[in-house]
């Protein structure tokens, strides 16, 4: 080896500053002796200035003292650090039988690859977590996660995994819908699995606040800034929602002079109040909802084109009930069982005519009108089913939906439902099999084996 060819420990310290996992190794006092690079850079330290350190003064809920201690590797843990759950594997180090260090990874790939995980692992968690988060959700004031959210149906499904895709991020989302769709409860849940789930979560009706109240609101005021202003003035909802989410429903119905005004903020990242001329820096999502046509909107000279394209980075199109009218059965059992929990009365079963009129009814008014209908048949209803007498009369004398009419024996009709999904599947999937199988969530075998059965009907 000559003098210019770098030493063995050098080279071991740059193999494990290159590693995409991070890295820490403690003595038998459990303080840091190394820390690699992209770890450090993570946690925000320099690291000649915490070798030496306890590593539980370092690193929040490190286990690597536990290790020491008890001469037992811990694999494949769950740590959260910095608001983002990660997955730790522990080792002891022993010399001669006797534990003198040990050492630890946190595996990790790239902060986009990361961020996804992160998405994945809360949704999975959340349950399992119910009393941290319901605490969580009492100071941040967003209630419903993912899980809250009812449906099985191929459209739902297809909202929600376009959620969990982009809840990470910090991209402004434009939530579409008809009213009634459940726009507020999903911005709840982008807001809950995002890595601001534990900052405030902010929500403001632009359509129900008068224009010249609007920009208050919105923003804040001085003391003294107009009549009747509160004394030591007020935060306005940009900087309540700091560090978290600012929700701003019904974003096509505010007037033109406030879109400047938004456009502005969501450009620089600062407000200022009515009444001030300091401008504050403010660091906040914005998640925006809309049943309008912003298009159309846009055309007609009514919304800034400009504005349109700040928060419409990501689309979430909340599809209307009646085009997932398969859902309907499961919200039904879902808010008569939340009615009967309240009241403390036995949960009232849907009669198969009162079933049969909500499967065919239009429903204008979405999931929020289907919950109004049950909840004045779950008082009106007398035992414990509720008759299609007991729905509201604008059920039965409301627009209707046609609904396929099946003859023949359960086990016919429901052979004949299997073909009809199986053939839909595969057309949306373009005859790909494999995709087609993933949608379905059945095995291949499965899948070629109902194919084999209903050949006649799907011969490619």
């Amino acid at each position: 080896m000559t003098d210019k060819m770098p030493t063995s420990s050098f080279l071991i310290t740059e193999a494990l500053d290159a590693l995409d996992e991070w890295l820490v190794i403690v003595d038998e006092q459990a303080a840091i002796v190394f820390l690699n690079r992209p770890y450090a850079q993570f946690l925000g330290v320099k690291r000649d200035e915490v070798y030496g350190q306890p590593i539980i003064k370092v690193i929040e809920n490190t286990q690597m003292h536990r290790v020491v201690e008890s001469g037992q590797p811990e694999v494949s843990r769950l740590q959260e650090i910095k608001g983002r759950h990660m997955i730790a594997n522990r080792y002891p180090i022993r010399q001669q039988g006797e534990v003198v260090g040990a050492v630890g990874t946190v595996l990790f790939h790239d902060t986009h690859e990361w961020r996804q995980m992160n998405t994945q692992i809360k949704a999975l968690v959340s349950e399992l977590d119910f009393y941290r988060k319901a605490l969580d959700k009492e100071q941040t004031g967003a209630r419903f996660e993912l899980h809250d959210l009812i449906g099985r149906s191929q459209r739902i499904q297809q909202v929600n995994d376009k959620v969990k895709k982009v809840a990470a991020g910090d991209a402004s989302v434009l939530i579409r819908g008809e009213s009634g769709t459940g726009k507020e409860l999903y911005a709840h849940a982008l807001h809950l699995l995002s890595d601001r789930s534990r900052a405030p979560f902010i929500k403001i009706n632009c359509a129900a606040i008068p224009e010249n109240l609007l920009e208050a609101e919105l923003f804040g005021y001085e003391e003294g800034a107009f009549t009747g202003a509160r004394k030591g003035g007020k935060q306005g909802k940009f900087q309540l929602a700091d560090g978290g989410t600012l929700f701003l429903d019904e974003i096509g119905d505010m007037p033109l002079a406030m879109q400047v005004k938004l456009l502005r903020v969501l450009q620089d990242r600062e407000v200022e109040a009515v009444g001030s001329n300091r401008l504050v820096k403010v660091d906040v999502r914005v998640i925006a909802a809309t049943h309008q046509p912003l298009e159309k909107l846009v055309e007609a000279g009514e919304f800034r084109e400009d504005l349109y394209y700040r928060v419409n980075v990501v689309s979430l199109e909340l599809p209307a009930l009646r085009e997932r009218r398969e859902d309907i059965p499961a919200l039904a059992e879902h808010f008569l069982q939340r009615l009967a929990n309240r009241t403390g009365r036995r949960q009232p079963k849907l009669t198969a005519q009162a079933l049969t009129r909500m499967l065919e009814y239009a429903w204008p008014g979405n999931v929020r009108e289907m919950e109004n209908a049950l909840e004045s048949a779950f008082y009106l209803s007398q035992g414990h089913k509720i008759s299609l007498n007991a729905l509201p009369a604008t059920l039965s004398q409301g627009e209707s939906l046609p609904v396929p009419s099946f003859s023949g024996t359960l086990k016919e009709r429901l052979a004949e439902a299997e073909k009809t999904i199986l053939e839909e599947t595969l057309r949306s999937c373009e005859g790909n099999r494999k995709l087609a199988a993933r949608v379905l969530g059945i095995g291949k075998t499965t899948l070629y084996d109902k194919l084999a059965r209903y050949r006649p009907l799907l011969e490619e």
